[in-house]
């Protein structure tokens, strides 16, 4: 009777399992992409700074420049945002990804090329938060 719980029950432990990984996932997948927002927010307020002393005549060729690219990126996010708006947004986003590929034009923003460094630095700042909970609970 015994042998039988465990053969019955087993299924829903791995369901159990799966399903928690899963979104465990999810949220990590979440995490980095806030972070490549958060990015992302900061390089347009530092562009809007810059053409607002371009309009002074403060600002040089190359700051110039490196708001233009901004100003581009941030065409580049609204443009990916009309397809999140459209339905069947999860299947027409890869889409649009694979065919800018093929095609050769770069249809996501600079901030969200270094995927692989922002996952690594979430996982880090995610076990630095960890130890910290861990260091200041009670006891």
């Amino acid at each position: 009777m015994n042998i039988y719980r465990h053969i019955h029950k087993a299924p829903l432990r791995v369901f159990r399992i799966s399903r928690r990984r899963f979104w465990l996932r999810v949220k990590f997948d979440m995490l980095v992409v806030q972070e490549a927002l958060s990015q992302e927010k900061k390089e347009t307020k530092e562009m809007l700074v810059i053409y607002k002393r371009h309009t002074r005549k403060q600002a040089s060729r190359d700051e110039l420049t490196e708001a233009n690219k901004q100003f581009a990126d941030l065409i580049k996010g609204l443009g990916l945002g009309v397809f999140a708006v459209l339905p069947f947004a999860p299947l027409t986003i890869p889409l649009v990804l694979k065919l800018g590929r093929s095609v050769g034009v770069d249809v996501l923003p600079s901030s969200f090329h270094n995927m692989s460094e922002l996952k690594a630095n979430v996982r880090r700042t995610s076990t630095s938060r960890k130890r910290i909970k861990a260091n200041h609970s009670p006891k």
